[in-house]
Parts: structure tokens; C-alpha cells; sequence
């Protein structure tokens, strides 16, 4: 499995023989000038909510990847759905087989809602499970009980990415504990840096991590890592 971090939470994972965009917010990032969104290609383009800074850039991708499919919690499918796209809904518990591997939506604590301020349905995270790897991305969410349930209803985690700005989710030292509940000593973050709010120390996140037999990656914009 291959991961590339496209800055805040947008990342291409290549899985399955498939390339996978999650939350697509590129040209509205300072940090990810040197990333084109005309140039990014996929065949999937998941949305873990609403927020301006998750799916600013869906149309434009959609744009040049009209074969792509949208999958998202109900109200964002039916959004996009409206708009012609290609998409799939789906809702928190349920797996659905796609031809990449399996897909399983779960809870996230934090809020959605489009740019107009129509309701985005509730947040959520994905559990991506594979022939390649099984990938938990997050979203944006608090720390949550929730995530005990995670190893119990999915194969174990090849790695996960998580939040870790603090402000508007949780921050490094509560995604050591959501690496506890998730049973994943492989952690990626995410949500950092991109504004005022969320800039983080990155050898105290790392070093914290690293304190507790765990590996936090904080990949630079552009950078590929590959898990196994």
C-alpha cells in the first residue's frame, strides 16, 4: 500500500490496484502550492465530511477524473449525486465491497456542513481493508470510545491516520491513546500546521509517540510512504 500525503487531510492511497483520494483540500493550502489538483488522478474520492477544508477541491478533481466515484456518508452523496456525479452512499457500521477491496465507514466526533451551511450528514472515518493492507483514516474526530470497537469488527490495522492538531480535534497525546484503542503502533498524522490553530511541535509529537514503543509519521507535502 501506498501512501501520499497531499497536505492537511488529503491523501492518495494506492490499494487494491486502485488510487483512492481522500478529502480533497489542495488549492486552498499555502503549503501544498507545489501540488496541481489538475494533475492528481484517481479512481475513488472519499469525503469524511462537509467541511470546506475536506472537499473544496472534489469538483475540481471530478473535473479531470469524470470516471471517479464519490463515497460518502448519505447527505454528502446525495449532494454531489444532485450534481451529476458518480457516487455511492453508504452509512456508519456497514462494510460494501468495491473492486479495490472492502470499505467500512465508522463513527467520528466533530461536527459537517457544506460552505452554504447545508447540513452535511454526521463526520465519519473510513477502515480501508485490502489485499495490500487495512488503513483506518480517521477523519477529523475527538478522541472516542468508539475507537475500542475498531480491532474487534476489522482485521488488525496495517497503520493509521490520524488527527493530531489539537483546536479542532484531538491533539498528539489523545491520538497516542486512539493508537492504544485502535491496537495500531503505526500512525500517520494529519490536520496539522495548515493554519494558526493546529501548527504543532513535530519532535515532541514524534518523540511522544516514540516514548510509548509507537511510530508517528509526519510526512512532508508531496511525500510517498509505502506500508506493508
Amino acid at each position: 500500500m501506498k501512501v501520499t500525503y497531499l497536505g492537511h487531510s488529503c491523501f492518495v492511497v494506492e490499494a487494491g490496484g486502485k488510487r483512492l483520494l481522500f478529502d480533497p483540500f489542495v488549492s486552498g493550502n499555502p503549503l501544498a502550492a507545489n501540488i496541481r489538483v489538475q494533475d492528481i488522478r484517481c479512481d475513488y474520492v472519499l469525503l469524511t465530511h462537509a467541511h470546506s477544508d475536506h472537499v473544496a477541491d472534489v469538483e475540481a478533481v471530478m473535473a479531470h477524473n469524470p470516471k471517479a466515484v464519490i463515497v460518502g456518508i448519505w447527505e454528502i452523496y446525495a449532494h454531489y449525486s444532485a450534481k451529476g456525479y458518480s457516487a455511492h452512499p453508504m452509512n456508519k457500521g456497514g462494510w460494501w465491497s468495491f473492486d479495490f477491496g472492502r470499505l467500512k465507514m465508522v463513527n467520528a466526533v466533530h461536527s459537517s456542513s457544506f460552505s452554504d451551511g447545508t447540513y452535511g450528514g454526521e463526520p465519519v472515518g473510513f477502515v480501508l481493508d485490502t489485499l495490500d493492507g487495512v488503513l483506518y483514516v480517521a477523519g477529523d474526530t475527538a478522541l472516542t470510545m468508539d475507537m475500542q470497537l475498531i480491532p474487534r469488527t476489522c482485521p488488525p490495522l496495517t497503520a493509521a491516520i490520524l488527527p493530531i492538531g489539537s483546536n479542532f480535534t484531538m491533539d498528539y497525546q489523545d491520538a497516542i491513546l486512539a493508537s492504544d484503542f485502535i491496537s495500531c503502533n503505526h500512525i500517520i498524522g494529519c490536520h496539522f500546521d495548515t493554519f494558526g490553530f493546529i501548527k504543532i511541535d513535530h519532535e515532541k509529537a514524534k518523540a511522544a509517540f516514540a516514548e510509548r514503543g509507537k511510530q508517528l509519521h509526519l510526512l512532508a507535502i508531496g511525500e510517498t510512504l509505502h506500508i506493508s
